[in-house]
């Protein structure tokens, strides 16, 4: 989660001021997690075409920013894809399909990083079945760089309110050929309701909201030691923490102060939603998950050479008890029948945000 300076503010409450003394104002300034950070400044930065299109493909959009993929380097011209299995998220993704689809929007950014750098990447699925490899892939020069490619340092999940502009009928057209796009007023306001009931859900059941709990990077000096899962950092967020009014305790207190102005934000940021883009697919296989992840990164580029923002709004598409009324309800909005609703998300016009840390593309290597 991040926050921006009237929300952190907000954050402190009941009218509340934290005044930092001159030293601690000094500090605040350093906590930009710039180590964390540093793959978006390497991207690019390699002598192999594979490494050179795997430092950007690790960049994209992954559920709790787990980042769940191992490579393998193959002959001169090859590498091979595999799921880090102790990256999951079972409690909310109980069977990794929104893991499986992380993977799939790595891959499409693979393909279209090697584009603009005259590579084409031929791929196969689950070459071995469903236990091996996720993907092989083997660069062979020649190839016309994909129109979306520009769009790629640019691009974010935006969790942050968007502005009352609403999202025209040209720009869903234009949208159309990656997403499904709601702008119905009517419909809009029903998934805002559905999605604020269902983000609800997850944050009071227990083991849910403990599984998200376990993977938030609570500062600068976390967030730089495992540049995975939620972000808490930047110098209004530490400000919080060093007031004593964000800490890891009260995260899971759904009593606390903290964690009620919390809920008070992701409602606002999420009332302030004028349109939802919506993926469906026949089946969910796989490699029906693998084509989502693909659709989703490229429906994410677009937005952005838009000037569009996209945010993955997916607790009523998950498949634990808890949540079985909302994706009853949300299959019933917006899938037809024996169709699944594979992602849901936020449209419309954002603030610019910082992008997400990453780990370094070594550390995904398995003989780098």
């Amino acid at each position: 989660m991040t926050l921006s300076r009237r929300q952190a503010i907000t954050l402190i409450g009941g009218g509340t001021i934290f005044a930092a003394s001159a030293a601690a104002a000094g500090f605040l300034t350093t906590r930009t997690p710039t180590l964390a950070l540093a793959p978006w400044e390497n991207a690019g930065g390699y002598d192999d075409p594979r490494k050179r299109a795997l430092s950007f493909a690790l960049l994209v959009p992954n559920p709790h920013n787990l980042q769940p993929w191992i490579v393998d380097l193959e002959g001169t011209d090859g590498l091979a894809l595999y799921q880090d299995q102790s990256r999951k998220i079972p409690h909310t993704d109980p069977f990794d399909r929104q893991i499986t689809i992380g993977l799939g929007c790595f891959l499409e950014q693979l393909v279209i990083a090697a584009s603009a750098d005259g590579y084409a990447v031929d791929l196969t699925l689950f070459p071995d079945g469903p236990d091996g490899a996720i993907a092989r892939a083997v660069f062979s020069p020649g190839a016309k760089a994909d129109p979306l490619a520009s769009a790629i340092m640019d691009r974010r999940s935006c969790k942050e309110a968007y502005a009352e502009t609403l999202v025209s009928e040209r720009a869903a057209k234009e949208l159309a050929p990656y997403a499904d796009v709601i702008t119905d007023s009517d419909m809009v306001q029903l998934l805002r309701d559905l999605t604020w009931e269902a983000f609800l859900i997850e944050m009071y059941t227990p083991h849910t909201l403990k599984e998200s709990v376990d993977l938030m990077r609570f500062g600068k000096a976390e967030i730089n030691a495992n540049p995975d899962g939620i972000s808490l950092g930047g110098p209004f967020l530490e400000s919080l923490m060093l007031a004593g009014i964000l800490n890891r305790k009260d995260q899971t207190d759904p009593e606390s102060i903290g964690f009620q102005k919390g809920l008070e934000i992701f409602n606002t940021l999420m009332m302030a939603t004028p349109a939802y883009a919506v993926l469906t697919s026949d089946g969910n296989t796989r490699v029906d998950q693998i084509t989502t992840g693909r659709r989703w990164l490229r429906l994410n580029l677009a937005t952005t050479q838009m000037g569009l923002s996209l945010h993955p709004v997916s607790q009523c598409l998950q498949e634990y008890p808890e949540m079985a009324d909302q994706y009853a309800q949300v299959h019933d909005l917006l899938a037809a029948p024996g169709q699944t609703v594979q992602m849901l998300g936020r449209l419309g016009y954002g603030p610019k945000t910082a992008p997400s840390p990453r780990w370094p593309l070594e550390t995904r290597l398995r003989n780098a």
